[in-house]
């Protein structure tokens, strides 16, 4: 088979793939990933470039063909005509560089023109604004059609031409980790026919939801009554998935409606007195008005663990404030009696002592304190008596809707009982082991099974939705029936497109809104007093303990009502689902990764599981327990199981499978046959992509630090007999993470292009692959940098490149003829990498120089005059100098650097005439912490092209920091490095620039 090279494989416009993957992290309303939760979603920016990237050739492969045309052929001589006039100048004028550099031919430029063109493609196809744009779409769509035709033109003579390479049909796509769907999804968009596969049923239905039911029923009428009452027999057209949105709307509202007739009792309004406006002049306007509640908080209680107040249950509340929006801040008041409390709720001006508020009845990082008697109360006192069954709760406020403000209001014992009264019909048994609530030393606090995460009124509202869905299934069929559906009774599992089946995809997505629902309707949500709403539960890939919690109201119209929620997911389909081809299909499995036989042929694309990172099976299990309740007679078989299958799941996990290395090797088998399933069965003609993000500094191996995940899943890679042909660090994950207490978690995956290893690859001695890593690495620092990887994921992204040339070969032998192993190869990369980024110190100025060593030794800490002296000997300059340049403190014999806070704000780089690189970081570092992007755009925009060499600066220090415990410093680096993008597009954005100024980046 004649395979060409890809312009994944050669080169890609990181940049701007970069920025709108960022972006798109804080884009909720219309994403597809409002639909459902899933858990570390690749941005579908990143989806489509990689994917486009996969199927188009690099123009390399094609230079004659564009050499054939005049106009682009020209262009390129042109070009060439002036980098060679440029070069002799420069050789006249005595650069000794001009005349070592290589020489372009008329093939490479005009490659090279090409490639621009393909990546302005990319640029405006990533964009959030373009994501059904059917212009932009249909460039991309172009480009694939004409690799792929050519790829067949170059195959003609291929044995299995008619099965692999159909002029007149793209071949499908397949990702078997499908979880949240955003990879199939940009597939189908791109014109593919996706298929996507999961061992999770929550995942095989988010899938569903995705790409398979949209375009199913696309371009059909909605079926509910109100709609075809208005149309009244007129033939209205309804694009795309118009329909299905209407009626997803009004059966939902239908929902709302019948759950308001049935349990509305439990959630009653709330009458404003005149007692309560007594010491509330804020509250006179609304007496004797009835306001719709929007939350009633709760705080957990135990009791009191002094003897003298052993009856009273006291409260364990993190915080008193409820709100500080609109200049003023409402709180919980607490008020003592002598043998008991009550609360109250009052409003103060924000010069109120905010701090005090804040803690609540903390006490310390380990404890509360006694309301009562002010004794602490251990975090291990709490424990035993949540497990003992005697923790409670009780009401501390409730928050209602004013006149386009909150109402703040104290509890009453009317709402309390009625909030007691409720009786749920079922409550949820199956464990919760995986996924309990737990702070992290592990208590369990008397959380058991999934029931125990919600309130007795909470399973009611939940219990009375799926119980409603059901009855609302029925009513979806015959209003499809009386809409001319077909009555095939083919259900939608069974692949049918009649009513049955049309109701059973309605079923799904109002399902979603349950999960979604369960997700804001639990006793661990928060009350967020900013946003002034009650916060979601998953808010990071586990569940802490919540003390104090927000109980929404699910019939009202506010932030986390049901008919919120609905609209939600409406929102979801106009940009998601706004330019559907219904002749693309998308097809959703169940599978198992391992054995799955849906890649054969098709080309792949994957974002597996990250070693122990996430444990899908046991967090969605939360959403499974009622998806399952609701639709399981629709499904049967994908939702059998009573849990989550979990045995299968390609997950190291210690508690699961007894221990770290047996959790190590059942990942590493597990990983190695799904590669080697997918090498045999992926589309030979393009190559597979990876998606893989896990934390480098894991644990200490002899001489150096390696990744267990990282080294496990690369050891897999190998055994798969697989070859990385390209790696791409693309910044997919939320940008607001951060390096604190030691945690290396990742801003950015590494996207591997792996290809089947050729079987006559070379064996290669040590030696030698040292000096190619070094010659490696030392390239893809340079672009790392450029492109502006945070200096977190730098030892990641640095792995792709030494992984490649490590893949490449069938053997890397040491000098005893001993095979290299993957973590002896990680461990050179990591050494090499180290080496590099030293070299880099070279480019510094003296002053700069000095300073990166003395930190290393002292950070910002004091050290004597004396070892300052004789080090700035060695380096080239004096430590009057460099108190003079600004980056020194002297004190009574000692020497210290100065912390970028120190640093005059008043300075001026135009202006000193000693600048150093090391002033340049810490006052951008300054300007950026106390000022913002905007005003470290202005510094940067008059240091010009003397920023690169501070640019580079921030990555060594970033490092030493890290390796030196001091986080606080790391986390400056790299928040300085991650901004840096949006700093130099600013800066360039502003008027007067003066022309040759880079802001820190190349040409």
């Amino acid at each position: 088979m004649k395979h060409a090279k890809k312009l994944i494989e050669v080169a890609l416009p990181l940049d701007a793939i970069n920025e709108a993957s960022v972006r798109e992290k804080s884009i909720r309303h219309g994403h597809p990933s409002t639909l459902h939760l899933w858990w570390a979603r690749r941005p579908l920016a990143a989806a489509r470039a990689v994917i486009f990237a996969q199927m188009v050739d690099d123009p390399s492969e094609y230079v004659d063909v564009l050499l054939s045309d005049p106009q682009k052929k020209h262009a390129a001589e042109r070009d060439l005509r002036q980098r060679l006039a440029k070069r002799t100048e420069r050789e006249m004028d005595g650069d000794s560089e001009a005349s070592e550099e290589s020489i372009p031919t008329l093939g490479d430029v005009i490659a090279e023109h090409e490639r621009d063109r393909l990546f302005r493609i990319i640029k405006a196809l990533v964009k959030w604004e373009n994501t059904t744009n059917e212009t932009v779409l249909g460039w991309a769509r172009d480009e694939i059609w004409q690799s792929w035709r050519r790829a067949c033109a170059n195959n003609a003579d291929h044995p299995r031409t008619s099965e692999l390479f159909n002029r007149h049909q793209l071949p499908a796509f397949h990702d078997p980790f499908a979880g949240g769907g955003a990879l199939p999804l940009e597939a189908q968009r791109l014109g593919l026919e996706a298929f996507a596969s999961d061992l999770n049923p929550v995942a095989v239905l988010i899938n569903k939801a995705t790409i398979e039911i949209p375009p199913r029923f696309v371009n059909r009428p909605p079926v509910n009554p109100e709609s075809r009452t208005k149309r009244n027999g007129l033939e209205l057209e309804h694009q795309g998935t118009q329909g299905l949105a209407e009626d997803i709307l009004y059966y939902g509202k239908k929902m709302r409606d019948e759950a308001k007739k049935r349990i509305g009792h439990l959630y009653p309004q709330i009458k404003v007195t005149a007692q309560m406006a007594n010491y509330r002049p804020d509250l006179k306007e609304y007496i004797g008005r009835n306001l719709t509640v929007i939350a009633w908080i709760w705080a957990r209680t135990v009791k009191s663990p002094n003897p003298a107040y052993s009856d009273v249950h006291v409260p364990l509340l993190s915080s008193f404030i409820l709100s500080k929006r609109n200049g003023k801040i409402a709180y919980i008041d607490p008020i003592l009696a002598p043998d008991d409390y009550w609360i109250s709720v009052k409003i103060a001006d924000p010069t109120s002592n905010l701090e005090r508020l804040s803690r609540g009845t903390k006490h310390s990082r380990g404890s509360f304190r006694c309301l009562m008697s002010n004794i602490s109360i251990p975090y291990d006192y709490i424990d035993g008596e949540a497990n003992a069954g005697r923790m409670s709760a009780r009401m501390v406020a409730i928050i209602a809707e004013g006149d386009r403000t909150r109402v703040f209001l104290p509890p009453t014992d009317e709402m309390e009982k009625v909030a007691r009264s409720a009786v749920p019909n079922w409550v949820p048994s199956l464990s919760s082991r995986g996924t309990w609530a737990s702070n992290a030393q592990g208590r369990p606090y008397g959380f058991k099974t999934f029931g125990d995460y919600f309130t007795p009124r909470q399973l009611v509202a939940l219990n009375t939705f799926s119980d409603i869905l059901s009855e609302v299934h029925k009513s979806v069929y015959n209003d499809a029936i009386e809409s001319d559906f077909d009555d095939d009774n083919l259900s939608y599992q069974s692949g049918g497109t009649g009513a049955t089946a049309y109701a059973d995809s309605v079923a799904i997505y109002l399902s979603f809104v349950l999960s979604k629902q369960a997700d804001l309707a639990n006793s661990l949500c928060r009350w967020e007093p900013i946003a002034q709403c009650p916060r979601q539960l998953f808010t990071r890939q586990a569940i802490p303990m919540v003390w104090d919690y927000a109980e929404g109201n699910p019939l009202g119209n506010s932030s986390g009502a049901w008919i919120t929620l609905v609209n939600g997911i409406i929102r979801a389909f106009s940009k998601s689902f706004g330019n559907l081809d219904p002749t693309i299909l998308g097809h959703s499995r169940q599978a198992n990764a391992e054995i799955q036989d849906l890649s054969f042929n098709k080309i792949v694309s994957t974002d597996p599981p990250y070693y122990d990172n996430i444990l899908y099976s046991d967090l969605s299990e939360f959403f499974y327990i009622w998806i399952r309740r609701s639709l399981k007679p629709l499904f049967p078989d994908l939702l059998a199981t009573i849990s989550v299958p979990k045995s299968e799941e390609l997950v190291a996990n210690s508690y699961r499978y007894g221990g770290k290395k047996q959790a190590e090797k059942f990942f590493l088998n597990g990983m190695s046959r799904a590669l080697k399933n997918l090498t045999k069965q992926a589309h030979s003609a393009f190559p597979i992509t990876i998606y893989y993000a896990f934390k480098q500094a894991e644990k200490k191996v002899d001489t150096g630090v390696i990744s267990t995940g990282w080294e496990t899943f690369l050891d897999a890679v190998i055994c798969a007999n697989l070859a990385i042909t390209g790696t791409w660090p693309i910044r997919t994950e939320n940008s607001s993470r951060m390096v604190g207490q030691g945690t290396n978690a990742l801003a950015s995956s590494i996207v591997l292009v792996c290809r089947p290893k050729p079987l006559d690859a070379a064996i290669i001695s040590l030696r030698e692959f040292i000096v190619t890593l070094k010659q490696a690495i030392h390239t893809a620092l340079a672009h790392l940098q450029h492109s502006s990887v945070a200096p977190v994921d730098l030892a990641q992204a640095a792995i792709g490149p030494g992984m490649a040339v490590y893949s490449r070969y069938s053997r890397v032998i040491d000098a005893a003829g001993r095979t290299v192993t993957v973590r002896e190869a990680l461990k050179l990369i990591n050494q090499v990498l180290d080496e590099v980024l030293a070299e880099q110190d070279s480019v510094s100025d003296s002053e700069s120089r000095w300073a990166v060593a003395w930190f290393e030794q002292f950070g910002f800490l004091e050290g004597d005059y004396g070892s300052a002296e004789t080090l700035s000997k060695a380096k080239n300059t004096s430590v009057s100098g460099l108190i003079e340049a600004g980056i020194l403190a002297s004190n009574g014999g000692k020497i210290r650097l100065l912390k970028p806070e120190e640093l005059s704000s008043d300075w001026d780089p135009q202006k000193d005439s000693q600048l150093t690189a090391w002033e340049v970081v810490h006052h951008l570092i300054r300007v950026l912490k106390a000022e913002g992007e905007e005003s470290a755009s202005h510094l940067l925009r008059k240091l010009g092209p003397r920023a690169e060499t501070a640019h580079e600066l921030c990555y060594r220090l970033f490092t030493l920091s890290e390796r030196k415990k001091r986080f606080a410093d790391a986390t400056s680096y790299n928040t300085l490095v991650r901004s840096w993008p949006e700093i130099a597009i600013r800066a360039r954005a502003q008027p007067t620039l003066q022309s040759g100024e880079m802001f820190g980046e190349r040409k």
